[in-house]
């Protein structure tokens, strides 16, 4: 029974040595791979998104070609172009305070050490010579020949019925020279039917004379130089047309006339006095 004991512990002992050098083995691999460091991760390569390709521009449409600008005015010259208001050197023109006139020559001066341009207006039948500073045409009035549509109009307005309001005379004076010194060729023209008196009708009185004689001359002038014409043809056309006008006889002219008078609480003699002790005075 002893040996069979001895016999077993004896293999016992074996099987335990030969097992000792593999958990020893084991054992000593694991410390080794605790102390070994680990192998370091390789950081992954960025992944490059794809790009689309650039899409193809669109082809441009042939630009229209551009016309050449006109050179513009230069400052000077466009001054100069709206002072004289497109009044020119040897132009006929209307002055409203002495009628038709013509610009002999456009010349510069110098005042307080400024230049003023001026045009020169001559009034041959006056024998005048006019200075305009050019800045002041539009302020005086100045204008240019009315054209043959106006002239005619002036020239019907002849042959309507004479308009006489019922006012004192030196007021109605005033109105007709306010209409005389307009310059409007109409409003001459109706002065001059207004005043005019044939032969079947009563004598004017002084002041009367004048201020249709006046607007006669006024009108004449303007027709004569815009027809071409002379200026005693010119009254032959006017005098043609008032003729045709409708006329009242001598007494009833007189009638009205002292209608007129009692209502302004004057009558014709004192009208005449008025005229006379104005001529004398003159």
């Amino acid at each position: 029974m002893k040996v069979a004991r001895k016999a077993s512990a004896a293999k016992s002992s074996k099987n335990k040595r030969s097992l000792m050098p593999e958990k020893t083995a084991k054992t000593a691999a694991k410390a080794a791979a605790a102390k070994t460091p680990a192998a370091k991760v390789a950081p992954k390569a960025p992944v490059a998104k794809p790009v689309a390709a650039p899409k193809p521009a669109a082809p441009k449409a042939a630009a229209a070609p551009v016309a050449p600008k006109a050179a513009a005015p230069r400052p000077e010259e466009k001054k100069v172009v709206t002072q004289r208001q497109g009044f020119k050197a040897n132009e006929f023109v209307v002055y409203p305070a002495h009628g038709v006139g013509q610009i002999m020559a456009i010349e510069e001066q110098e005042i307080a050490g400024a230049k003023l341009e001026l045009f020169v207006i001559s009034f041959m039948k006056d024998k005048m010579t006019l200075r305009v500073p050019t800045a002041k045409v539009a302020n005086v009035g100045m204008r240019k020949l009315s054209d043959p549509a106006l002239v005619k109009k002036a020239l019907e307005t002849l042959k309507g019925r004479a308009r006489v309001k019922r006012t004192m005379w030196s007021r109605r004076a005033q109105e007709y020279e306010a209409k005389i010194n307009s310059g409007d060729i109409v409003a001459i023209a109706e002065v001059v039917r207004d005043l005019y008196r044939s032969e079947s009708q009563p004598e004017q009185s002084y002041s009367e004379r004048q201020l249709y004689e006046a607007a006669l001359d006024r009108l004449s002038r303007e027709i004569a130089v815009v027809q071409h014409s002379t200026e005693t043809e010119a009254v032959k056309e006017i005098e043609a047309q008032l003729a045709k006008s409708p006329r009242r006889g001598a007494k009833a002219e007189t009638a009205e006339g002292d209608a007129e008078g009692d209502a302004d609480g004057e009558d014709l003699d004192s009208d005449g006095d008025d005229a006379t002790v104005e001529d004398e005075a003159a």
